[in-house]
């Protein structure tokens, strides 16, 4: 049975409301034969997003406008390794509502992620001129290093792009540590084996989970890699949403001009990371 994730705005409503609605759709979805698994709640911005599992978007739906009414503003098919990858399988708590990993007081997760790319610079050029084996050999330690840094901070890593790897985070902070430890294990790599001068752009940026048809994090995924590709060798590229979010973290941030990336139509605020050796 397809699986689908709908995305609710509502402003003012609280998570008790949310979970009352929840509850609703339980005693009604065997009517239609759907199945609503959990929800993400961010009360911040009065959104909702739900996992199920129906025959169509409209069973779906109509579960809701039966239930209590508050029918999604959006219902998108998703694949579910895709589910899996960027949100994670969390604890939900008894009224299905999914908890922010390590809370100790059962925080709600409020569905909002942040991405990663990461990108070997002149991956290319390099196999031209040292050769097949010798490059994998600079890929394998990128990939050793990325996920080294991947467990530290807590991400998981999504897929490897042949030239780098895509991750997400749960926490903004921990995406930004992890690229800032990326770099200076690169940069001590570098200075230990100046036979394998491995540099890599490194591109961030957070949103929530439902953005496009059978995919998550669509223009999030599409901001951070354009991030990636704009960064300079060696530089962390981060979303304004994701310095916004590091505030008071004892982070650092240098506010860049207003960059123009392919596929937006408005120029977007970049920051670099300043990054410790």
């Amino acid at each position: 049975m397809p699986l689908y994730m709908d995305v609710h705005v509502i402003e003012g409503i609280t998570a008790e409301e949310i979970a009352k609605a929840y509850a609703a759709d339980m005693l009604v979805q065997g009517q239609y034969d759907v199945e609503y698994i959990q929800y993400w709640f961010n009360e911040g911005c009065g959104k909702a997003f739900c996992l199920v599992h129906a025959p169509t978007a409209e069973a779906a739906s109509l579960v809701h406008r039966e239930a209590h009414g508050q029918v999604a503003a959006k219902i998108i098919e998703v694949d579910p390794d895709l589910v899996d990858g960027f949100m994670g399988k969390c604890e939900v708590n008894s009224v299905g509502a999914v908890l922010l990993p390590g809370s100790r007081e059962g925080q709600s997760d409020p569905g909002i992620r942040s991405v990663m790319f990461t990108d070997i610079v002149g991956s290319t050029e390099l196999t031209q001129r040292i050769g097949d084996e010798a490059a994998m050999k600079v890929h394998r330690i990128h990939d050793t290093i990325v996920r080294d840094a991947l467990n530290s901070a807590g991400g998981r890593e999504i897929k490897h792009t042949g030239d780098g790897i895509m991750a997400c985070f749960f926490s903004a902070v921990a995406a930004v540590r992890c690229a800032t430890q990326i770099q200076q294990a690169l940069a001590k790599h570098r200075g230990e084996h100046e036979e394998d001068p491995i540099v890599v752009r490194i591109g961030t940026a957070a949103g929530e989970p439902v953005e496009e048809r059978n995919d998550l994090f669509g223009s999030t995924v599409q901001l951070a890699s354009r991030l990636c590709a704009h960064a300079q060798p060696g530089q962390i590229l981060v979303s304004n949403v994701i310095a916004e979010l590091c505030i008071g973290k004892v982070l650092q941030f240098e506010e860049l001009a207003e960059a123009s990336l392919k596929g937006f139509a408005q120029p977007v605020r970049v920051h670099a990371v300043r990054v410790s050796s």
